[in-house]
């Protein structure tokens, strides 16, 4: 795909980040499978409903711009995932291996909350307000899920780790 405009770029963020959260939703079965802590399978299970939903919410992107999403694969994402199921490889004690998927979620998450902050950006530039609504949706759940995975390491898995 030739890029000769903003809104070309524009197009070209959004199909790079539906990718990203379909890679998403294939690999948290396999993090939530790994973890010990309730508090961290829950906050996962919850996020892995999530990303259901901002799929179907990226798909009513599309529509509102009269196009599919399909045909960018987002090769940091895939990366990111990669390096994820190599830590998980690991051979480490249950502790540590929650603090060990907090940490690669929250590159996942790092990762989607910069592309949906430059997606936003561009939707508000090109005048796309349904489709910037939809894209803050997403942008606050994110955030949210960052937030919440990080008062999870520190009020509880960091220091199991630790004293484990």
């Amino acid at each position: 795909m030739r890029l000769t405009s903003l809104n070309d770029l524009f197009i070209h963020q959004m199909k790079d980040l539906y990718n990203a959260e379909q890679q998403i939703m294939k690999a948290l079965p396999e993090m939530i499978n790994m973890v010990s802590s309730q508090q961290l399978r829950s906050a996962l299970e919850t996020h892995l409903q999530e990303t259901q939903g901002q799929i179907q919410r990226l798909e009513q992107c599309f529509q509102l711009l009269g196009m599919n999403g399909n045909g960018e694969k987002c090769m940091a994402m895939e990366g990111i995932i990669k390096e994820a199921k190599e830590f998980m490889g690991h051979d480490a004690d249950p502790e540590v291996m929650d603090a060990g998927i907090i940490a690669c979620a929250q590159r996942v998450e790092h990762y989607e909350i910069a592309g949906y902050g430059t997606a936003c950006t561009y939707a508000k530039f090109l005048g796309h307000q349904e489709v910037l609504d939809l894209l803050k949706e997403i942008l606050n759940e994110e955030k949210m899920t960052d937030e919440k995975l990080t008062t999870i390491a520190e009020t509880a898995v960091n220091s199991r780790a630790e004293n484990h």
